[in-house]
């Protein structure tokens, strides 16, 4: 693919910035009770969504790289898709097919961990979600390694479990656990040594991300590695004790726990001791970046490691290709270039990225093809709104107004204009997985105050406006009806709106030209050419002719 991009040969970009509004987890529900966008007061988008202009994208399963149309999509493959302008398959596919030629099995850096314990005598620990989510892992992978591990004589393996209730219903930790355990007894059965070690909730300890809250990786640690906690003889035993002790918490918030010996008043299972290998077994980087420079880095300030053992780490994928972390890998990540970011950076424009923590690597490192770095740093510029660490249903405006004032600031600052601001709301998604309808409404309704603004301010600045999202999430808050009705806290399958708003045009935006199937991959043609370029013939089509 070339990257020299032509004029279009009729379309003339605007005076001023294309803004590219990406509402997280916003998507296109039923409209029922459990729609929290639905429910929820926005006249903004209600009214942007009237415009002729306005469709909705398809932003899960195939449509952004995942194995099959039952995949929920995510942050990280929404965010890819927009970016690169094409689908690629993402680590859920890719991990499947590697599991499935057995190439996984063959590679040279299984090989390396399955040697260390040989020769050690130590376990071979996996620490993971454990869960069928296929968002940041699958338990079937987790399941093909423990079975591979025993063909290849590996005696003993401990399990790290860390649960979901998230990407799943919000407390099926259980179901999970016991597919674990039924075939760690079979192994059992057959001589090995293989047991759960550890475990709490997702959001609790180890799975951190963007540097918010250093604290969950250190407990993390403190379970995984020291094997210090609060100890239980088996992972049912611990989360049947922590559901009764908090009937508010769902599995992803549940403290964290250890498995010992003696029915649990004995030693630790699972500490890992120098000379063991370890697996993390998520596939999705963002979540597993904190505990891996932990294991790797030799210069760390987070927490003290002491004693860090000397061990033989491998990710499920690489998590970050500019870190180089981790070193080695099991399965190689989707390698994406050529994204329209790299592109409009070839051709000279300026481009501006904006979210809070929650989602900045989104709009960064996600969008740019799993680059952390500007391509351009004299053109690029990206802005991270910190976070709160505070319950998001207590707070669902989230930083919402903040982002808002960031990109306004940096828009009508003095100096050279930006040809492109894009940013992420990340109400609606992180609000969404806390189950909570009405605070979820109010995410929602924050957003469409601030896209009010983002309106006025496309039309003072001659610019125009492209809002989107990159999968659903506040659209579907309950699963089933009646008493058979269950709180949703994972993503949903249904489409994303997309509405262009173009002050130049009469109807407030573009005549749009739709596929068979519009997805989030066309989004990248359609800015290049509302900026007044050509999109190459390998992108998607634009949406607008």
């Amino acid at each position: 693919m070339s990257l020299t991009l032509r004029p279009h040969p009729h379309r003339v970009a605007p005076d001023g910035p294309l803004i590219f509004v990406v509402m997280d987890g916003v998507g296109i529900g039923r409209g029922d009770e459990g729609d929290a966008v639905a429910q929820a007061y926005t006249p903004t988008l209600d009214w942007l969504r009237s415009l002729p202009s306005s469709t909705s994208l398809a932003a899960h399963g195939t449509a952004v790289g995942m194995p099959s149309d039952g995949d929920m999509g995510n942050s990280e493959v929404g965010h890819n898709a927009i970016g690169a302008g094409r689908v690629f398959e993402q680590g859920a596919a890719l991990v499947e097919q590697s599991i499935g030629s057995g190439a996984l099995f063959e590679g040279e850096v299984w090989r390396w961990l399955i040697e260390g314990v040989r020769a050690s005598g130590e376990p071979l620990h996996f620490i993971g979600l454990l869960s069928d989510g296929n968002v940041h892992s699958h338990i079937d992978h987790l399941l093909a390694m423990l079975r591979r591990a025993a063909r290849d004589g590996v005696a003993k393996a401990r399990v790290h479990v860390l649960t979901d209730g998230r990407d799943v219903p919000g407390r099926s930790a259980l179901g999970f656990i016991e597919r674990l355990e039924a075939v760690l007894g079979q192994l059992r059965t057959q001589g090995f040594d293989y047991a759960i070690a550890s475990g709490g909730g997702r959001m609790y300890l180890t799975m951190d991300r963007y540097e918010s809250d250093w604290a969950m990786v250190e407990r993390g640690w403190n379970v995984h590695v020291r094997g210090r906690g609060r100890k239980f003889a088996s992972a049912s035993e611990a989360v049947k004790t922590l559901y009764e002790e908090h009937p508010e918490l769902d599995d992803q918030s549940l403290p964290s726990f250890v498995i010992a010996d003696q029915q649990g008043a004995g030693e630790p299972l699972g500490p890992i001791r120098d000379g063991a290998s370890v697996v993390f077994t998520n596939f999705r980087g963002d979540r597993a970046l904190e505990i891996t420079r932990a294991f790797e880095q030799e210069e760390f300030e987070p927490f003290d490691r002491s004693p860090r053992p000397e061990v033989r780490y491998a990710g499920m994928m690489q998590y970050d290709g500019d870190l180089g972390l981790p070193s080695r890998f099991l399965v190689a990540p989707p390698e994406i270039d050529n994204t329209m970011g790299e592109l409009l950076a070839r051709a000279g424009k300026r481009q501006l990225a904006i979210a809070e923590t929650h989602k900045f690597g989104h709009v960064t490192y996600f969008w740019n093809g799993n680059r952390s770095e500007p391509f351009d740093p004299a053109l690029e510029r990206y802005v991270e709104v910190r976070s709160d660490i505070d319950p998001l249903a207590e707070r669902p405006w989230m930083k919402a107004a903040e982002v808002t004032d960031a990109l306004l600031e940096q828009l009508r600052a003095p100096g050279p204009k930006f040809d492109l601001a894009r940013l992420n709301y990340a109400n609606g998604d992180m609000v969404g997985h806390t189950g909570d309808l009405r605070a979820t409404m109010l995410a929602v309704e924050a957003v469409d105050l601030c896209l009010a603004r983002l309106v006025r301010a496309t039309k003072v600045l001659g610019g125009v406006l492209i809002v989107t999202a990159d999968h659903g999430n506040a659209d579907q808050m309950f699963d089933g009806a009646g008493q058979a009705r269950q709180v949703r806290t994972s993503h949903s399958l249904n489409p994303v709106p997309l509405v262009i708003f173009d002050p130049r045009e009469a109807d407030g935006g573009p005549v749009l030209t739709l596929p068979e199937r519009p997805g989030l991959s066309n989004l990248a043609a359609t800015s290049l050419a509302i900026l007044g370029f050509t999109p190459p013939q390998q992108y998607d089509p634009s949406l607008i002719s």
